[in-house]
């Protein structure tokens, strides 16, 4: 767009087609040149981010790095030799105008061959408007540094103001929802396929109907495509499909509302994440008490769970294993001074117990590619009754065979957890949190931290060895986010030293870099405005890992309009000796074309990414609305920052010695 919009430039005024495009390529070389170097270099961080966000940000930084790679190419070679071919025989008068009543914006719009154009009053207009603006502000001093102090700030306040509570990654639209149900204690095996089968049966009417039936269209879910349930431990594993797989989400309520009616049953249902790595790890706090007692980690749990009422309302709290002592079991207690006698310690009585009455794991062994479990298992005679346990057979070391009652205690009708965590080697009880949709995932834990963790701490409830940590999604949330922020940071690094290399100055590449904190402030205003205008049709949008990666790219957009006036600007003064203040308002002018059609298609190619649903579209559409507001808020502010910076470092510093980014042939010396 740049390059063909100067060599038309240069063909209005008259010039021949061939020498209009070296004229117009050459001009702007240098500015293109930084600009696609910039683009690319803001993406090379990007390739060193690890886990679940480096994987995505890989291709995406790849993909974006290649095309603009490869646009640079095609604007300095494909470009001018088809416009050189185009423009032949093409009658430039007509042009003429047009571009001297966009390109003069100071005097009377001049006539074109459509009288009344909207868009050629409008240009003309706003051009005046912004070129009596940057003329004001660049006759004094005082004024320029104003303006710049006052935009630089506002931006940097407005963009602390502005910044929302961030999330770890979007979690998409997967076509799968499951509930997990944990029933009172002592359910058998026989108890859960029952329950599992009272589930299915008040799913019947949800799958067991016609699509565009009177039936389907009563129903106050989607229809159910598939469902499943596993009884496995003791709890209960649903899953379902909806045979609309836009509508999903819809079908939470439902499994609620069905686990709700199952007496004594801790259910939790959700929707599972596209990068969920295992059931139930998505989105999720976990709550991790450690401490020396059982008990009393059981009585901590459960205020965990009465407080997360208060700090996260609507989330859903699932316990791990359980909050209650009340599994039935039968303990088996060595007594130590008969089994040392024997040479028996507690493993190995254990392991024998486990093998007369369950069987007990040895080894395996891979056949075909799959991989047998050897298992040693006793007669089943010897415990047909819980009694007979008394009377199982060991055998000591020493050869002897003696009953287990003679060197363990068998202490029947006992009662305990079903299963004990241990977290670096201390017993520990887990309570995993899923914050509700509309909370972001970093509210929601300094929510937690600070209703449920400190009160806890301030009430001496964890003394004794007792600590409460949390854990599962923030781990990555605060890894990834670390990891991003130094990007950013080298980012904006790289590109502001690549700039230094190319304006052979310290100092101007200072003024572009100024503008991206304005990028900063239209990204989030697009994200604020898109949840505003989203609200009423169920559009929430986090700033997630992925709409960060919006920020990273608008590093290496955002400097493209400065780049195009500061390299315009240094042009003039160095090779075309004119003043400073003609220069910059000059530069303001003939290139405030190329960067509104720039910006023009960029706000077009992005707009269907922000307002168009369908599937995927929400993993894309935070990214998409940062870009946006962006772009647009950059591009208009732009044109007034960066003027007043240059001013002030015209009268600082002068224009600086050597060429501005000259990368020109010696024949087309003289072309500016």
């Amino acid at each position: 767009v740049v390059v063909l919009e100067n060599i038309f430039v240069h063909w209005s005024a008259g010039e021949e087609p061939k020498e209009a495009a070296v004229k117009g390529t050459t001009e702007v070389w240098g500015a293109i040149l930084a600009s696609t170097l910039t683009n690319v270099a803001v993406f090379l961080p990007v390739l060193f981010v690890q886990g679940e966000a480096g994987q995505l940000f890989g291709d995406i930084a790849l993909a974006i790095a290649a095309a603009v790679g490869l646009s640079l190419a095609v604007s300095g070679l494909m470009v001018p030799a088809a416009a050189a071919v185009l423009l032949q025989g093409r009658h430039a008068g007509a042009a003429v105008a047009v571009v001297t009543g966009v390109r003069d914006a100071g005097d009377a719009p001049a006539p074109s061959r459509r009288a009344g154009d909207i868009l050629g009053r409008f240009g003309s207009s706003f051009m005046a408007v912004v070129t009596g603006c940057n003329r004001f502000l660049l006759a004094s001093g005082w004024r320029e540094a104003a303006v710049s102090a006052l935009l630089v700030g506002a931006s940097a306040v407005a963009t602390w103001l502005l910044m929302p509570k961030v999330e770890y990654l979007p979690e998409g639209n997967r076509n799968l929802v499951f509930g997990i149900l944990l029933p009172p204690p002592g359910y058998n095996i026989d108890e859960l396929l029952r329950m599992g089968d009272m589930v299915e049966q008040r799913l019947i009417p949800y799958w067991d109907v016609d699509p565009g039936t009177p039936a389907a269209r009563a129903l106050d879910a989607p229809i159910v495509a598939d469902c499943f349930f596993v009884a496995r431990g003791r709890s209960v594993f649903i899953g379902l499909r909806s045979l609309d797989p836009l509508e999903a989400a819809k079908l939470v309520p439902l499994v609620r509302r069905i686990a709700a009616d199952l007496p004594g049953t801790f259910a939790v249902a959700k929707q599972s994440s596209l990068f969920e790595n295992g059931i139930g790890s998505g989105r999720t706090i976990d709550i991790e008490i450690t401490g020396p007692d059982l008990a009393t980690l059981v009585k901590l749990g459960v205020q965990v769970m009465g407080r997360l009422a208060e700090a996260t309302p609507g989330s859903q709290n699932l316990p791990k294993p359980s909050l209650d002592l009340s599994s039935p079991e039968v303990q088996i207690v060595p007594r130590l001074e008969q089994a040392a006698d024997m040479r028996l310690d507690a493993r190995q009585l254990g392991y024998m117990v486990d093998c007369l009455v369950d069987g007990g794991y040895a080894t395996d062994y891979f056949l075909d590619n799959d991989r047998i479990d050897l298992v040693i298992k006793g007669d089943d005679r010897f415990v047909r009754r819980t009694q007979d346990l008394r009377t199982l057979p060991v055998v000591t070391p020493g050869g002897q065979l003696v009953p287990l009652d003679s060197v363990a205690e068998v202490r029947e009708f006992s009662s305990g957890p079903e299963q004990i965590l241990h977290r670096e080697r201390e017993r520990a009880i887990t309570v995993q949190v899923s914050p509700p949709p509309k909370m972001p995932l970093e509210e929601a834990q300094q929510r937690i931290q600070s209703l449920v963790v400190k009160p806890l701490e301030t009430s001496g409830a964890l003394d004794g060895g007792y600590r409460i940590t949390l854990g599962g999604t923030t781990d990555k949330l605060v890894a990834t986010w670390k990891s991003l922020w130094f990007n950013l940071v080298l980012a904006g690094l790289i590109t502001y030293l690549l700039m230094a290399a190319l304006f052979e100055s310290w100092l101007y590449p200072a003024v572009v870099i100024a503008s991206v904190p304005l990028g900063s402030v239209g990204g989030l205003l697009g994200l604020a405005l898109l949840n505003r205008l989203g609200g009423p049709f169920g559009i929430f949008q986090p700033l997630d890992v992925l709409t960060m990666l919006g920020f990273v790219i608008l590093i290496g957009t955002v400097v493209n309009n400065p780049i195009l006036i500061v390299e315009r600007t240094l042009q003039l003064v160095r090779e075309g000796g004119m003043e400073p203040t003609p220069a910059i308002l000059e530069a303001v002018r003939s290139r405030v074309r190329p960067i509104f059609m720039t910006t023009l298609t960029t706000v077009l190619g992005l707009l269907p990414l922000v307002v168009f649903p369908g599937a995927g579209s929400e993993l894309y559409r935070g990214l998409g609305a940062v870009l946006l507001g962006g772009m647009l808020f950059s591009t208009l502010v732009t044109l007034v920052l960066v003027p007043a910076l240059l001013g002030l470092c015209f009268r600082a510093f002068g224009a600086g010695p050597g060429p501005a980014v000259d990368l020109r042939s010696p024949a087309a010396e003289g072309s500016g």
